[in-house]
């Protein structure tokens, strides 16, 4: 392979000044060398070495990409559709930045901990990830962070968010749901903390707004562990007498839950009714299609690689704390007590 000081011969210039129009110092090289460098640079098809460049520009040019998984997630944390379409939407805008990414999922916030304190990143981007441990991850490292779907204690740190506008979203759906005629609604998640809590306070909000009676009883938690995800089901399909409509916290239990009463013998909607949240490409596609509330998480991951990017840059942010807007997707999964009827 060629080296710089063979290129600067062929070229008549000093091996500095071509080493520095490779690693984009040329405030002192005129417009015509810098043009020269480029064209022996690509006559030799020469690539830099990384570890040089990043050393004489003290940045790594890598964000770390941490991902906060349920136990259901575990054996491949990128498998559900909502975290895949977000890290390939994060890989991209990174690479169009000009950056590496590098990923890590893990459910244990002391991993998570250690690596935003031992990794050689230019910054962080940190999805899911509750509220104690945002306060504890920005106390213990002084790189950019932008956070995606967290909410936060008020504690005077300074967070960086995009995230949804998740309690005004499950809000609108319930209005959805008691407009078909159901007062009997269940709110189904695997936990009451961040983004699930939020759902939770639109879903009692509008209940509340309606004169709906709404209690704890309404809330049935699933549990995440895979091996007793069934049971959680099962207990759930006996409750079913209790509710004319079910609102899962995800379409991932939405769907889950349609295909164990299927199996049973159960109907949606005719026997109950059944809502989710994401609009993935599972409640797209299963039938009858699924009545959700459809984010966009690829906008998500966008957004996010933008303010890194501007903070990276010492730019001012126009907003600390993006919540993007959602759209209800009115399909078939809703029965119309009124009429009988499952669509709109």
């Amino acid at each position: 392979m060629v080296t710089i000081k063979e290129m600067a011969d062929k070229i008549g210039v000093s091996p500095t000044t071509v080493s520095n129009v490779i690693h984009g110092k040329t405030k002192e090289v005129s417009q015509q060398t810098i043009e020269m460098v480029m064209q022996v640079v690509k006559d030799n098809n020469y690539i830099p070495n990384m570890s040089a460049r990043t050393l004489a520009q003290n940045s790594s040019r890598i964000i770390g990409v941490i991902m906060k998984y349920h136990q259901i997630e575990e054996k491949n944390a990128v498998q559900d559709p909502f975290h895949s379409e977000i890290i390939g939407a994060l890989e991209t805008k990174i690479r169009e930045a000009g950056y590496y990414m590098m990923l890590y999922s893990s459910d244990n916030v002391e991993d998570i901990l250690k690596l935003t304190a031992t990794w050689s990143v230019d910054g962080l981007i940190l999805l899911g990830i509750h509220a104690h441990d945002c306060q504890s991850i920005k106390k213990q490292t002084e790189k950019a962070i932008v956070f995606i779907d967290c909410y936060f204690y008020d504690d005077g740190i300074p967070y960086v968010n995009v995230g949804l506008e998740d309690m005004k979203s499950t809000y609108d759906m319930t209005n959805y749901i008691i407009s078909q005629g159901h007062t009997k609604i269940a709110f189904l998640s695997d936990n009451r903390i961040g983004v699930d809590e939020e759902r939770w306070k639109g879903y009692y909000q509008a209940l509340k707004d309606h004169n709906i009676n709404c209690s704890e009883e309404n809330y049935i938690k699933l549990d995440s562990v895979p091996e007793v995800l069934n049971a959680s089901l099962e207990k759930l399909y006996h409750r079913i007498g209790e509710f004319t409509a079910l609102f899962f916290a995800s379409d991932f239990y939405a769907i889950k839950a349609i295909n164990y009463f299927y199996d049973r013998g159960l109907k949606v909607p005719d026997d109950i009714s059944v809502v989710g949240f994401d609009d993935n490409i599972l409640g797209r596609n299963i039938r009858p299609r699924l009545t959700t509330v459809r984010q966009n998480p690829s906008e998500k991951g966008e957004l996010a690689v933008k303010q890194l990017v501007s903070i990276l840059n010492n730019e001012k942010l126009d907003r600390n704390n993006i919540r993007v807007s959602a759209k209800l997707m009115i399909r078939d999964t809703v029965k119309n007590l009124y009429n009988g009827t499952s669509t709109v």
